[in-house]
């Protein structure tokens, strides 16, 4: 019924027409194809899905077997975890998409590096309570450090979305996002729980008491690779800044 009544009710604006005159300088209709090799031959587009991506590695590789370690491995049963995971995800994750996108709108004001540094810097922090969230000897220690990483992790969606819907002409934002979706799920949830059960897996026999665990651990090196590809994003997003300026002042 809502569908239908936006459908009918609402008025669907003009493409474009609350851009800057800068988007309406580009020609109409890119193309499927030219749309396409614009987004991976532009350096910073193709740099926010790369990071976006190896992010998606960490919260789908975990995030697909949090029950599981916290069942197996910590000792909670299924309804302590009906409850207490689910609000953990509930204040942790939707309160790390709303927060992001406040401070997106403080700081990419001054600017464009911050869509890089902002979920270069979170990534970085939530390493922290992430080691410690799978060290925790019992539950109720792991979920409560499992808050820190889950409101931590998801800074990078509202960055590399909105830099997407920024970045490109009207009518290429929605192949650019859907190529955006697109790079990060593929490797996210290809990679991720891929990665994640195998190395559970090929440990079980080893360490049968805390092989999910140690999958876990194997995960770290990820957040370091994203953390190093938005900081690689930041300095081509600066370089982008000093040039506009240069151009502004020579105008």
């Amino acid at each position: 019924m809502a569908a239908l009544a936006v459908l009918f009710v609402v008025r669907e604006p003009v493409r474009g027409g609350l851009d800057p005159a800068r988007a309406h300088d580009a020609p109409p209709r890119s193309g499927f194809w030219a749309t396409v090799r614009m987004f991976f031959s532009t350096p910073s587009l193709a740099l926010i899905a790369a990071a976006g991506a190896v992010t998606q590695i960490v919260t789908y590789g975990a995030g697909n077997f949090t029950t599981l370690l916290l069942i197996r491995e910590k000792g909670m049963t299924l309804e302590e975890v009906a409850l207490w995971y689910a609000i953990v995800v509930a204040v942790g994750m939707g309160g790390g998409i709303f927060a992001s996108g406040r401070v997106l709108d403080r700081f990419t004001r001054r600017s464009k590096a911050a869509y890089a540094t902002v979920p270069a810097l979170t990534l970085a922090l939530a390493i922290v309570p992430y080691l410690g969230f799978v060290w925790a000897p019992t539950w109720p220690l792991a979920v409560a450090l499992l808050l820190g990483p889950t409101f931590l992790n998801y800074f990078y969606l509202s960055a590399c979305v909105v830099f997407v819907q920024e970045n490109v002409a009207p009518d290429q934002r929605v192949l650019s996002g859907s190529l955006l979706i697109l790079v990060m799920n593929l490797v996210g949830m290809g990679v991720g729980p891929t990665f994640v059960g195998l190395v559970s897996d090929a440990l079980r026999a080893s360490h049968p008491e805390n092989s999910l665990q140690l999958a876990f651990y194997a995960l770290t090196p990820m957040y370091l690779v994203a953390v190093g590809l938005f900081i690689a994003l930041a300095r081509v997003l600066r370089r982008e800044d000093r040039r506009s300026a240069e151009v502004g002042a020579a105008a």
